[in-house]
């Protein structure tokens, strides 16, 4: 109706340049008490009038980075490292995982999360692997010239784009390292699924962690955890071994096993029943 265009313009006329869609002008009318019609409606009237609404581009999606070509599809080398915040205990968890065995390497409780706790975990992680001798004595290989590649990393950090994270003094410490960055992009925190996930399922499946407040007997239960989360719980993501199983090499003789077993087992069965089903078919 004529009246309902009026409205219309008006509407763009005072809103159009901060709803700026003919879907939320249409739902502007109905909030303001002054015309309740349709999206299409909007667009349509004003399309008729010659009204533009102010073009606002959306932020180009950025292409995901793959992981460099050095990078082997094996345990520790690629680690995926991030934060998660237990209210109760008024502290975050920073936690390590290897993205291929899903093994949890570390974590360490911090009132705070800045760059120096970046550090220290990853210096203690490293160490605990074994591979911190080995970083140690780069400077050797690095005037070897047998050394075929002496400016390969030794490891692939991954994470998301929090402050810690990109720090000039986290970047610093990585380098010294011969470890390599590789963030995922903003807002896609799929970038970095395997790490998201195991935060996750850390607080849906041992729920309690949320309720604990003292920070000590937080540690504890997240030690008595990451004990059970590597040697004894099954991963889906892993061909449901262990990630103690698959850190170790055990993963492919385990899965192997598996389904020569499963093999075996229906043949079992098929020759159990020719012998024992004597039926007559009906």
């Amino acid at each position: 109706m004529p009246a309902e265009v009026k409205e219309i313009l008006a509407l763009e006329s005072r809103w159009g340049e901060i709803d700026g869609s003919h879907r939320k002008l249409a739902h502007r009318g109905s909030y303001e008490r002054r015309v309740w019609v349709s999206p299409a409606t909007v667009r349509r009237v004003l399309a008729a009038h010659g009204r533009i609404l102010p073009h606002r581009p959306r932020r180009e999606p950025r292409t995901k980075t793959p992981w460099p070509q050095w990078v082997s599809y094996r345990p520790n080398v690629v680690w995926g490292y991030d934060l998660s915040t237990f209210a109760a205990a008024r502290c975050q968890v920073l936690a390590i995982l290897d993205l291929v065995s899903r093994k949890w390497i570390d974590y360490l409780i911090c009132p705070e999360a800045t760059s120096t706790q970046i550090q220290v975990l990853f210096t203690r992680a490293l160490e605990a692997e074994g591979l911190l001798e080995g970083i140690a004595g780069r400077a050797d290989q690095l005037a070897d010239p047998a050394d075929p590649d002496p400016d390969q990393p030794v490891l692939l950090a991954v994470s998301d784009n929090g402050a810690q994270m990109t720090s000039g003094s986290t970047r610093e410490f990585m380098a010294l390292h011969a470890i390599a960055t590789h963030f995922g992009r903003p807002g896609v925190p799929t970038d970095q699924a395997p790490i998201e996930s195991f935060l996750g399922h850390l607080k849906t499946e041992w729920p309690h962690l949320e309720t604990i407040k003292n920070p000590a007997a937080l540690a504890a239960e997240l030690d008595a955890i990451r004990h059970q989360y590597n040697t004894v719980r099954l991963h889906a993501g892993i061909g449901y071994v262990t990630p103690d199983d698959e850190h170790s090499g055990r993963g492919p003789a385990i899965r192997h096993a598996r389904r020569t077993g499963l093999k075996r087992a229906r043949r079992r069965r098929i020759a159990y029943h020719r012998k024992h089903n004597h039926q007559s078919p009906t």
